[in-house]
């Protein structure tokens, strides 16, 4: 049985939109830009703001009723609902620890039907001073070496955990480099997870 390794946030949900449209915007009707002209992640050069001022925004939005009720990815809950069952799933996320409880309940509250394992990579703060065992995800599943297939929407993420021989799939997103819809993505993972060849007209979505 296959094991898949699921990144959370813009993965499993829409964090960064949700944020953006809903916590930033609000309290700054001067932002220049849209969502869909994030194309940098972090954002905080385009935003016009330190790196520091938008992290403190991003956590004190994780924390947020908001961030709690977010939905999961409609299509992304469709896809465990089909196909979910004959998989082995585990989250891998990098947030700040004080903020990795609210993702866990998060995830257990909408996907604990198929993903029974929760793992965080502390996104380091100044205000936080605590053991890391590994400065990344590459450094987690290289440590791991149980995962067959890596989602995520971190193009340097999804780099690392090819060199390890690690089957990939790119979400796409305004940050990253795929051309693929979200729908071309799911077909792909879909086409890891069942032995097949990937379908014609890849466009970016698996770097593997």
């Amino acid at each position: 049985m296959k094991t898949i390794v699921w990144d959370v946030d813009d993965v499993l949900n829409d964090l960064m939109r949700t944020w953006f449209e809903r916590w930033w915007v609000p309290s700054h009707p001067e932002c220049p830009i849209g969502y869909h002209q994030i194309s940098e992640n972090p954002p905080h050069r385009l935003l016009g703001v330190s790196k520091l001022e938008y992290l403190a925004s991003l956590d004190e939005f994780r924390l947020s009723d908001i961030a709690g009720q977010m939905r999961p990815v409609p299509e992304v809950l469709a896809w465990f609902r089909q196909y979910g069952d004959r998989f082995r799933h585990i989250a891998l996320t990098a947030t700040p620890l004080r903020t990795a409880p609210a993702s866990a309940a998060w995830v257990m509250r909408y996907f604990g039907r198929w993903i029974r394992s929760f793992h965080v990579i502390p996104s380091p703060r100044e205000s936080e001073r605590i053991p890391f065992y590994d400065q990344s995800k590459e450094d987690f599943l290289r440590w791991w070496g149980k995962g067959d297939i890596l989602v995520d929407d971190d193009s340097l993420n999804v780099t690392a955990a090819r060199t390890l021989g690690i089957q990939v799939v790119l979400i796409p997103r305004p940050w990253n480099q795929s051309r693929m819809t979200l729908a071309e993505a799911l077909a792909v993972l879909t086409s890891l997870t069942l032995q097949a060849s990937p379908p014609s007209g890849n466009r970016g979505g698996v770097l593997s």
